[in-house]
Order: structure tokens, then C-alpha cells, then sequence
């Protein structure tokens, strides 16, 4: 029996024929010390003995407008794309050799297709560079591979899911095809098919090699005008106020040199929270062992297409005759002590935590329980709390970069993402509409096990099982009377001098109409397009009626925001305010108040109960806000969207009620609209 079979069916997991004599096979038997007896498969990595003690590869500039650490993938495409942007003057920092942090290491697997159109966008252009792009301006191979793709179905939702992955991929002219089982055993003959419903192909799918990507990268940005140093590891980032108290960034310090640069942008991957440390920004990535083994050679796995299997967490990617075969760790080890000296390094693998990822490529490739394995790969890797990588300038301070926690798709993501960034620098936002994409900066991972429950039912194909609640929800609000708890939203004060002139600036509606006035309105960006939408409210100047409310004697509006995209809207207006020199205080105050939403057609029953004003439409219309007693305590109610009110559009007074049925719905099944 092959050491695949071993490791599935043996708790004491003991030696094997066919396992190299490099692979230690004791139950738990993984450090977070480096073991330099492990390698990975490629032919070729960028490593050389003696390393970052040889210093500097090339002399430091004095200055550069921009500055990336990090020569793994995202370094790499981030300088490249900012040099064909036309950004010359920039250099890239590595403290060790290109690829010596997690990049080296990687599978380098890139699937084309995913659920967001977005990121099917910035896969194609990862695919575009490192299969065109860069051979035709160099003249240079970057290893690229086009065996094709394989996704499991080994249920009927999941087939769905890729139904509707070939639909999308039509309309960004990628091909692909649903496959029967009978299909797929003869594009794959060595794949068990008695479990699936069916696959999805795409055969232009394929594998990167980190070595050749990110030299070449490297080298068609030197050609350009880029600097790439080597050996050289970031000790420090000057970070200096300006004459309005903002905090940027104003130079990278190192032990053999200082730059003075304006921009640094932090694609240091494990150690990217350290760099962030250097210049008091927050980073909120974990490091984690993650691992691939590679088995000895298998007869018939010759040009083989790359395998995912998202239900058993597994891949399995060709490496010529013999397969890596690796996943998402279900029960992964963290690495605490982030070290500086880890370069070209790996840790010894837990088979504990990799027997899953076993069992679910031996149910897929029955041959694999014969086969003992050449190599073991488990290498640091960077997680963070939502699976979507940080990207953007930090809030804490202008002029530094994200371009980190790619959860191990940097190689895949490096050219879409690298392009965005390097456009972020340039041109003050990103090419596409990301926000979605890009994680945000949030807390710590939830890692209660009740939580973990929970989101077990409720992500599911199927209706989730508290459905029937969600009806009756629904059917109280639209017949009766809901309360919704809304306190997550971000609330916002805007005051100061120029407040005014900031609120005209910064929304698309007229917010300054007459105190007590309450106005749904956008945010737009530099390129005129929607950064967000939100009620502000403009308050009665002077003493603070409300407790957390700012005393002022000018303008002050109230912004309520939604929750999710707070620290986001949170940002851009800051920004707005520094970059116009607009003389105002924004002040956060989400987390110190609630926010209560009364809805149905009972709503004004209801409050009328505990409040001590009237809400005749008369004398609380539609579009205001006042300070009222509530039950003996002070609240703000602002009647946004109930009860009945005139519309105002293009000078035309409009008197709008509620409907009962729409010619769209003419069951009324649906929740009743505002207008008729």
C-alpha cells in the first residue's frame, strides 16, 4: 500500500515504500522553526547561499515617488504595472531574494472563472501578462502552463453554481463546458466519477512558476526604468505630520541607506504586519502553515488538467508525471512568531491536519492510495478575517499601500490586483468598481464554535432552516409593525467652518436646506462615480441638544451610513476634507450610539405611544428629524421613508401615497412600494 493509503487509514503513522527518507512521518511532527531539508518541485528558484548578507544587489536612490517591499508576486506586478503606467521613478525593496517569503513555494494553480465578474476580470489579466504579455516585451518564457481545469460536481447545487460560472464566462469570452461523469472519466480516466453529477472544463486554465513570473516581471520593469534591490531589508518608515496634522509617509529607512519617498506601498505577505507596525497602521492578517505534498510518478496522470474539488477542500495540480496535491486547511496551525530570517524556508507538515485533504484526493484519484509521496511542501501563508486580500491606502496614514493577505492566491490575483494598485497610486482610486473585493479593516476572526454552527446552516444551497421566521418577519412588517436594530450603521458628525462648503463638495443632493431637514443623497468619487449613499441630517447650530451631538456655532450635519461600508465612507471623507484643505472635524461616533427603524403601516401607532410629539404628516413631514422625548429620554427620530408626503422633482410637486398592488405583482406577494 502506497504512503497515501497510510496516512488515511493509520492514526500512528509510521514509514511507507516509495516516501522519500527526507519525510518524517510521526504523528504532530511540526515546528515553527525553518527545516531546510525540504524542497519544492520547480526546477528553478531564485535561491543563492549567503543571501541578504551579501547586501544591497544595487545602490539605494536618495529619492523615489514610490517605494514597494516585497519581491513575491505582488511586488513584482505592482512595480511592473506602476512602470508601464509610466511611473518610472520607483523601486522595489526585497529583503532577501525575489520569491524568498511565500512565493516560491506556492502551487501556482489560476483558475479563470469565479463568482464575481470582478474577479474574473482580474484573473484574465494575471492570465494575459504572464501568458502574452511579458514573453512578447522581453522575449522571455515565464513558465507558463496551459494544461486546463477541472472543477467537481459532486452534487446537484454545485453543478448549478457551475452552470451559471460557463454562463459568465461567455460573456467575458472564456470557454468552458459542463462535462457528464461519462465526459469527464475520458478527459480523465484515472478520476472516480461514481460520485458526480458532473464538471466544469476550462481548458485554458493552467499553472504559473514563481521563479520565471517574477523575474521576468522584474526584468521588463527594470526596462522601464525601475529599480529592484535585493538583499536589502526595510528597517523603518518615516512617518511625518503636515502642517494640518495629516500623518504621511516620508521616507524607507534601511541599514544601508534612507529613501525619501512620499509612497510605500506593503506587499510583504506573512510579514506585512510588521512592516505595518513600522509606520503605526494596522495590518489585520494571521500567518498559517499551509500545505501541498508531491507524489512520486503516476502513470497515465500525463497531461492531465488541474483538479478542484471545493466540497472535499482539495486540489490537485499536474507537475509532469506526478500530481501536488494539497487544500484549505480545516484545522490550521497558526505561526505566532512571525520571523524575519525565514527566507526560502519551510516547516516540517502535520499530518493531522493534512489527513482531510489525503482522504478527499484519494476518493477523487483512486491510484493515489498506491502511491507514496516525493516531497512535502508546508510553507508560511497569509489569512485574513473575510478571504479577500487588503488593498488601498491605509487610513491611519497617506501615502502607504496594502497589496497583502491573498490567502494564497497572490500568484493568480498578482497582475489584476497589481494593475489596480498601481492605478490606486497613480490616478487616486482603482480602475474597477473593487470595493466588494477587497477586504476591509475589520477586528480579529470570529473563531467561536457556536458561531461556526451558525454559519454552517445558514450558508447553504437549500432554503435555510429558519426560513418560515424570516416569513413571518416579513409578512408583520408589511401587515403591522417591525423594529429593526440598525444600531451597526456608522454615524457620523460633520462641523467646523467650512462644513458647508464640505457637504456641497462632497454630496450630489442639496443637503443644505433649513435646519430639522433630513436628505437621502450619493457620494461620489474623483471619477464621478457612486462611492456611496446616505441620509444627512443638518442640526440646529449652537449648544448640543443631544448628548454626543457637537457644540457649534456654524453648520453641522449628522450622516448616517450603512454598516457594512462604514470604515470605507469613513475614509473617503476624510480624505476628501485633507485633500481640499476644507477646515472641519469629523467625528465617529457608530459605536457610542444606537439606531432603532420602526417600519409598517402601525409604525406611527406605535410611537406615538412613547413619544411626546405629533406625527401628523402635518407636523412631522416627510424628509425631517426632531429631538423628541422618548418614553422620558432624549431621541432623534428621522421619518425618512414612511407615512405619506409630497415628492418634489424637476420643480414639480408630486402627492405620493402608498399603493396596494403594482402592475409588476399583481398578487401583491410583494412588499408594497412607496409611490403609485
Amino acid at each position: 500500500m502506497g504512503f497515501f493509503g497510510c496516512v488515511a487509514r493509520r492514526a500512528g503513522l509510521r514509514w511507507s515504500p516509495g516516501v522519500s527518507p527526507l519525510v518524517r512521518t510521526s504523528a504532530r511532527c511540526y515546528s515553527s522553526e525553518p527545516t531546510k531539508e525540504k524542497n519544492v518541485p520547480y526546477e528553478k528558484t531564485l535561491k543563492e547561499q549567503g543571501g541578504a548578507s551579501a547586501g544591497p544587489t544595487k545602490p539605494l536612490p536618495r529619492s523615489a515617488d514610490a517605494v514597494v517591499i516585497g519581491g513575491g508576486s505582488l511586488g513584482c506586478q505592482t512595480i511592473y504595472h506602476l512602470a508601464k503606467m509610466g511611473m518610472t521613478n520607483v523601486v522595489l525593496l526585497e529583503r532577501d531574494r525575489l520569491t524568498a517569503g511565500t512565493t516560491w513555494h506556492t502551487a501556482g494553480l489560476l483558475w479563470q472563472l469565479r463568482p464575481s465578474d470582478v474577479e474574473v476580470e482580474l484573473l484574465a489579466h494575471t492570465r494575459n501578462v504572464i501568458s502574452k504579455d511579458l514573453e512578447e516585451e522581453t522575449g522571455l518564457h515565464t513558465g507558463w502552463i496551459q494544461n486546463g481545469g477541472l472543477f467537481i460536481a459532486s452534487n446537484k447545487q454545485r453543478l448549478d453554481e457551475y452552470k451559471r460560472l460557463m454562463s459568465l464566462g461567455k460573456v467575458y469570452g472564456i470557454e468552458s463546458y459542463v462535462l457528464s461523469p461519462a465526459e469527464t472519466k475520458d478527459l480523465y480516466p484515472l478520476m472516480n466519477v461514481d460520485d458526480l453529477y458532473g464538471t466544469l472544463y476550462v481548458p485554458k486554465d493552467g499553472t504559473m512558476d514563481p521563479a520565471g513570473t517574477c523575474t521576468t516581471l522584474t526584468r521588463a520593469a527594470s526596462a522601464r526604468g525601475a529599480t529592484v534591490i535585493e538583499n536589502c531589508p526595510v528597517t523603518g518608515i518615516t512617518v511625518r505630520e503636515d502642517e494640518t496634522g495629516v500623518r504621511r509617509v516620508r521616507a524607507v529607512e534601511t541599514e544601508h541607506g534612507t529613501i525619501e519617498t512620499a509612497c510605500v506601498v506593503n506587499c510583504a505577505g506573512v510579514w506585512a504586519t510588521k512592516l505595518g507596525d513600522m509606520a503605526g497602521v494596522k495590518v489585520p492578517l494571521i500567518a498559517m502553515h499551509h500545505a501541498y505534498v508531491v507524489t512520486e510518478r503516476i502513470e497515465g496522470i500525463q497531461n492531465m488538467p488541474n483538479v478542484r474539488d471545493h466540497d472535499a477542500s482539495v486540489y490537485l495540480r499536474l507537475q509532469g508525471d506526478a500530481l501536488s496535491v494539497g487544500g484549505y486547511e480545516q484545522n490550521p496551525i497558526f505561526w505566532d512568531k512571525v520571523s524575519d530570517k525565514f527566507a526560502f524556508s519551510l516547516f516540517d507538515l502535520d499530518w493531522d491536519v493534512f489527513s482531510a485533504n489525503i482522504e478527499g484526493a484519494m476518493n477523487r484519484v483512486p491510484a493515489l492510495e498506491q502511491t507514496g509521496i516525493k516531497s512535502t511542501v508546508c510553507g508560511p501563508e497569509s489569512f485574513t478575517a473575510d478571504h479577500k486580500p487588503l488593498m488601498g491606502e491605509a487610513p491611519e496614514v497617506r501615502g502607504f499601500f496594502l497589496g497583502c493577505g491573498f490567502n494564497s492566491a497572490g500568484m493568480m490575483l498578482g497582475g489584476g490586483c497589481g494593475r489596480e494598485l498601481a492605478h490606486w497610486i497613480i490616478h487616486g482610486r482603482p480602475e474597477k468598481d473593487i470595493y466588494d473585493y477587497y477586504g476591509a479593516y475589520d477586528g480579529p476572526k470570529n473563531t467561536d464554535d457556536k458561531y461556526r454552527a451558525l454559519l454552517g446552516k445558514e450558508y447553504t444551497f437549500d432554503f435555510p432552516s429558519h426560513h418560515h421566521v424570516l416569513k413571518d418577519e416579513c409578512m408583520t412588517c408589511r401587515q403591522g409593525v417591525a423594529v429593526f436594530n440598525m444600531s451597526y450603521f456608522g454615524k457620523f458628525y460633520l462641523s467646523g467652518p467650512d462644513a458647508k462648503q464640505a457637504a456641497d463638495w462632497l454630496f450630489t443632493a442639496d443637503v443644505n436646506k433649513k435646519p430639522g431637514s433630513t436628505v437621502y443623497t450619493c457620494m461620489l468619487n474623483k471619477s464621478g462615480g457612486t462611492e456611496a449613499d446616505m441620509t444627512v441630517s443638518r442640526l440646529e447650530p449652537g449648544a448640543a441638544n443631544l448628548p454626543l451631538a457637537p457644540e457649534s456655532n456654524g453648520d453641522t450635519y449628522y450622516l448616517a451610513i450603512g454598516g457594512g461600508v462604514a470604515e470605507h465612507n469613513w475614509n473617503h471623507i476624510r480624505t476628501v476634507l485633507q485633500d481640499q484643505g476644507f477646515t472641519c472635524t469629523l467625528v465617529d461616533h457608530s459605536e457610542d450610539m444606537g439606531m432603532l427603524s420602526i417600519q409598517g403601516p402601525k409604525s406611527r401607532e406605535v410611537l406615538q405611544e412613547v413619544l411626546d410629539t405629533d406625527l401628523s404628516n402635518q407636523a412631522f413631514p416627510f424628509s425631517t428629524h426632531k429631538v423628541v422625548n422618548a418614553a422620558g429620554h432624549q431621541a432623534n427620530p428621522d421619518f425618512v421613508r414612511s407615512g405619506d408626503f409630497t415628492l418634489e422633482r424637476m420643480g414639480v410637486t408630486y402627492q405620493a401615497k402608498a399603493h396596494l398592488k403594482s402592475p409588476f405583482d399583481p398578487e401583491n406577494k410583494r412588499v408594497k412600494g412607496i409611490y403609485d
